[in-house]
């Protein structure tokens, strides 16, 4: 088995809460499952950069701000992939697939209804997790929410 692939990764939402999602290539490790965008971190090559530079390659749009927000190691039988996951909160631009890569915009309850790599299952459920605290705590309130 090779080296840890360190990836950043984009939480990437629209203004009604629903996530950016695409669809990886068949032919590529993990292929024809959902993915957050994102890609590979080069040497020597900051993570906050990785993910402008990936999103812009990926989706064609320029991330103006971003936070770390979770970090997960997973181990596949071929190799271990360092997500390095954070939120985007501020970017330029009409997301599309620049690679050709289907896009879609799902709501948090219906992540949980595609399929993913095992690596990316942590972010599927803290997303869940978070609207589930966000509704509650409307639903308290007597307010609504939407995330």
């Amino acid at each position: 088995m090779s080296g840890t692939v360190h990836v950043a990764v984009g939480i990437v939402a629209n203004a009604a809460g629903a996530i950016l999602i695409t669809r990886r290539p068949g032919h590529v490790h993990q292929g024809g499952l959902w993915e957050f965008p994102g890609g590979k971190v080069e040497t020597n090559e900051a993570v906050e950069t990785a993910l402008q530079r990936e999103l812009h390659e990926e989706l064609g749009i320029t991330v103006q701000a971003a936070e770390p927000w979770l970090q997960i190691r997973h181990a596949y039988p071929d190799k271990t992939v360092l997500l390095d996951v954070w939120r985007v909160t501020a970017w330029r631009g009409e997301p599309h697939g620049r690679e050709g890569q289907p896009l879609q915009w799902a709501s948090s309850l219906e992540l949980a209804d595609l399929a993913f790599p095992a690596a990316d299952e942590p972010i599927v459920a803290r997303l869940r997790r978070e609207h589930a605290q966000i509704t509650q705590q409307a639903n308290s309130n007597g307010t609504s929410a939407v995330l």
